[in-house]
């Protein structure tokens, strides 16, 4: 399939990008490529294919699921201008 270069200003319409006749030209070779190889994995059987998640057949490391608070209050609360007993201040937004 080729994109002429109307169909190509509108592709850039909708994606609301403004290009140049020149640049439509030009990019109407490049997606007709892109669409190409679309057509192509296409013809592709995938019927006895089981869905991958990863191509890479490997087993993640994970951490323990621990809910802590993480132990770092007095640091976070060092960047605030104010506290009170272990919060941040804030002025009242609501009356």
């Amino acid at each position: 399939m080729s994109l002429d270069k109307d169909a190509v200003m509108k592709v850039a319409r909708l994606a609301r990008l403004k290009i140049t006749d020149e640049e439509a030209t030009k990019y109407g070779g490049q997606l007709s490529n892109i669409i190409q190889f679309v057509e192509q994995l296409n013809e592709v059987d995938t019927d006895n294919v089981e869905p991958l998640a990863s191509v890479v057949d490997i087993d993640l490391r994970l951490r323990e699921d621990e809910i802590t608070d993480g132990g770092i209050q007095d640091d976070v609360l060092a960047n605030s201008p104010e506290t009170l007993e272990g919060f941040f201040v804030v002025p009242k937004v609501v009356e």
